[in-house]
């Protein structure tokens, strides 16, 4: 909105922007106690703060709230007790708890008002936000409020909660879970004790004092009990369920180390020829821990696992007994009238009754552009219906539904995790036979003159040699890796990506939503039109369920609209039609002129009236911002195109992609799987990227599977890694990046070989003193956690990501 200020005489312009959510007044004056508002919606929420006095929401931050709009009857479902009970965490008599996903969650302000639902309604007893996975948990009393109610309280005040068929919270915390923190505590608290009972060992006992040490040495043996059988117990699990699947990972010499260390500690104190080694038994477990924590960083926030249930709602408008009543889609059957609203998502197979529909099919086809539909036609579930609210027939339950069947093909639900071997998984193998061939050596060495010094050697070479170092190498490099690509908006499942971002040499782009962004083309008139002309193709084009008719009227504006008739559409070609006597045409080249279509970069819609020819409306697809960069990658990688739209763009995208063969448009979802599956078929290493259902089968056959969105919070397609839309420029960044940090963990395993090299020299000897372990242990892993963390930070600020 623009107010109108004079100063000296004069009237200038300024523009003024919401209280609540910052945007900008487009709208006529919304205003309340002298403030402006862009919509009903914002100005409703300062109201129910105003009325709360809880107005201080606005000092935390500016412009914190998000602006809404209401649609009537959206929460209605929740009504229904099947829905109910399958949402909520717990219910009694009295109380219910549940757990909300709320994506708008993103600053203080946010997290303060939500903690503050109590005071706007008593019945609320208790919520409490967890700020990193975007959810708010509520306890609340059912028998005054109802979950509809509750649902409703937070969409007034901007925070509409994300419920869909795809629980998104419940599967989350039903992750198993590993007591990992409970296990780190453990060792850390047994770290310190053993050290502090080492020390006298070290530096020397008064004749007063080695009465004590026996009595320090069985103190010692009771705080690794816990280390060894619970704090280190996965490692030996691992250990094992690998040995008996003829595979040696990593955790295998880690347990050795560790069972040898625990043996040769308990023996020595026992029978009092030596001090063990239990602090460096407790020190190895404990950063062992601490990089498997890091190791597991993730993002809460983010489901990487997603599927069509996640894109459709919990529940859907039925007509029965000419009222609606919300019906939950497990229970939705052939022969209901169902209504579909604007903007909402066709749950399954239907016919279209009443109404005019036009529906987005771009995540499910990879279409740009929305498809008209007439009555009596088939509409395909995973459509998203973008004009008026619309009543179709269900012919399939959900469950049968042509995209359900798609995404319950064999194909699209394989489990392809850890695809590619990453740096660990191959030298393990090699390394740990390499330990177990010196340790025997040294043995054998030994054994001839002094068994006794052969099985110290044996079990010193185990100590020292022990992969701790290697371990540690990569959790925290690929830690400090996801830390930068996190602060640069691009989100990986998990820190096992990186390295596969490093390994892949072919690169397969879909068009639609990846390499567009979210506006997907831009209407220009090509031609100089009266006033009066205009209303003439106003009023023809209004006429037209086509999209392209659509988006010419939502161009011209609310024009004068006029009688039409005589009114033809030729499916393909364009409209005829007569209006005020003159006679109109609207369509393509060939149809209005009669010459031979000509491969252009955008589609062009011309214009005919009285048989004069006055110039065309195009089209043009707007391309992400760095396109160019990202085709620059045909350097260095193999670069497909693969899009399920016609071949319009051929020329304009063919400078990026060079060749026409790297192009490949109309594609199913089955050929761009198979597409893919060809090239892996070559040895290739695919990454795919994509950002639709259409895309999630070539997602999941690929190497590495990025979903392209321009809102994380937003549905996207099951995938390794996560880009937001603004970061696709910095693709070919991302990928440099990756390999600099693959070339930082082979150098700290040269470190760690240094480490392991100075200590198998006195490891071999069979006289390997606690003190020198202590020592040289816990100094190895400082070098190698400062090194990689230090090196990843230089090669992102040489990369400028940071």
């Amino acid at each position: 909105m623009l107010r109108k200020i004079s100063m000296a005489g004069s009237t200038i312009l300024e523009k003024t922007t919401c209280y609540h959510c910052g945007d900008d007044c487009n709208t006529v004056s919304i205003s309340i106690d002298e403030k402006s508002f862009c919509c009903n919606g914002c100005k409703g929420v300062y109201q129910v703060l105003s009325e709360n006095k809880l107005c201080s929401y606005y000092t935390y931050n500016d412009h914190p709230g998000a602006s809404r709009e209401r649609i009537d009857k959206r929460f209605d479902y929740l009504n229904e007790p099947t829905i109910i009970s399958e949402l909520i965490d717990y219910t009694d008599q009295e109380k219910t708890i549940i757990t909300f996903y709320i994506p708008q969650i993103h600053c203080s302000s946010c997290l303060w008002l939500l903690e503050q639902l109590n005071k706007i309604n008593p019945a609320i007893h208790y919520s409490r936000v967890d700020f990193l996975k975007k959810q708010l948990n509520i306890r609340f009393d059912h028998r005054q409020i109802s979950l509809q109610q509750v649902v409703e309280l937070l969409d007034e005040i901007g925070y509409e909660p994300l419920i869909s068929l795809q629980d998104i919270i419940k599967e989350q915390n039903a992750a198993t879970k590993d007591n990992l923190v409970s296990k780190i505590a453990v060792a850390g608290f047994c770290f310190g004790n053993v050290m502090l009972l080492s020390f006298p060992e070290y530096f020397g006992m008064s004749v007063a004092e080695r009465s004590f040490k026996y009595f320090f040495g069985l103190l010692n043996i009771l705080f690794i009990l816990p280390v060894v059988c619970y704090s280190a117990s996965g490692y030996f699990i691992s250990a094992w369920q690998n040995l008996r699947n003829k595979v040696l990972n990593i955790d295998f010499p880690l347990a050795l180390g560790i069972g040898v260390l625990f043996i040769r500690s308990v023996v020595e104190i026992v029978t009092r020829s030596g001090a063990g080694f239990a602090d460096t038994l407790c020190g190895l477990v404990f950063f062992l821990l601490v990089g498997k924590f890091v190791q597991k960083k993730t993002y809460h926030h983010i489901s990487f696992e997603r599927d069509y249930r996640s894109f459709f709602p919990v529940a859907v408008q039925i007509i029965e007994n000419s009222s609606e009543r919300p019906v939950p889609l497990s229970q939705l059957h052939t022969g209901h009238r169902m209504v579909i609203r604007h903007n909402e998502i066709i749950p399954a197979d239907a016919i279209l009754l009443k109404g005019e529909a036009l529906v987005d099919f771009s995540f499910v086809t990879g279409e740009a552009i929305p498809v008209g539909k007439t009555l009596g036609e088939i509409i395909y579930a995973g459509g998203r219906q973008t004009g008026e609210a619309i009543e179709l027939e269900v012919i399939k339950p959900v469950s049968q539904s042509y995209l359900t069947q798609l995404w319950n093909n064999e194909a699209f639900t394989r489990k392809q995790d850890n695809r590619m071997q990453t740096f660990n998984d191959k030298v393990s193998k090699y390394f740990t036979i390499a330990l177990l061939t010196i340790a025997f050596a040294a043995f054998l060495f030994w054994l001839p003159t002094d068994f006794r010094r052969g099985l110290a050697a044996f079990t010193a070479v185990l100590i020292v040699a022990c992969p701790c170092a290697l371990a540690l190498s990569t959790p925290f490099t690929m830690s400090a890796a996801l830390g930068v690509f996190d602060r640069n908006r691009f989100y990986l499942k998990n820190t096992a990506v990186v390295e596969q971002l490093a390994a892949i040499d072919t690169i397969v782009l879909d068009k639609t939503g990846t390499i567009t962004n979210g506006s997907d083309s831009r209407i220009e008139l090509k031609a100089d039109l009266t006033i009066d002309q205009k209303q003439l193709i106003y009023s023809v084009c209004m006429n037209s369920a086509h999209p392209l008719s659509r988006m010419i009227c939502v161009f011209l504006g609310n024009e004068e609209r006029r009688d039409v008739y005589n009114y033809k559409e030729i499916t393909g070609k364009g409209i005829s039609a007569e209006v005020n006597f003159q006679k109109v045409r609207i369509g393509s080249e060939e149809f209005i002129r009669g010459v031979s279509i000509m491969l252009l970069p955008f589609t062009q819609v011309h214009i005919m009236i009285d048989g004069k020819y006055l110039g065309y409306f195009s089209f043009i697809q707007h391309y992400r911002k760095g396109l160019e960069k990202i085709t620059e990658l045909k350097r260095d990688y193999q670069l497909h195109l693969l899009s399920g739209d016609q071949d319009q763009e051929l020329p304009s995208l063919l400078p990026f992609f060079g060749f026409k063969a790297n192009m490949h448009f109309n594609q199913s979802p089955q050929q761009k799987l198979d597409f893919i599956q060809s090239l892996q078929a070559n040895r290739n290493k695919v990454m795919m990227i994509g950002d639709g259902l259409n895309d999630s089968g070539a997602l999941k056959q690929s190497d590495l599977g990025i979903a392209v969105t321009d809102n994380v919070n937003n549905f996207s397609p099951g995938s390794d890694a996560i880009l937001d839309g603004a970061s696709f420029h910095l693709l070919p960044v991302f990928l440099r990046f990756s390999r600099d940090t693959v070339n930082i963990i082979h150098f700290s395993f040269l470190i760690s070989l240094t480490y392991n090299l100075i200590g198998l020299s006195y490891a071999i000897t069979g006289k390997l003193s606690p003190l020198t372990a202590a020592i040289l242990m816990p100094v190895s892993t400082v070098t190698i956690i400062s090194f990689t963390s230090l090196a990843t930070h230089f090669a992102a600020k040489r990369r400028k990501l940071i």
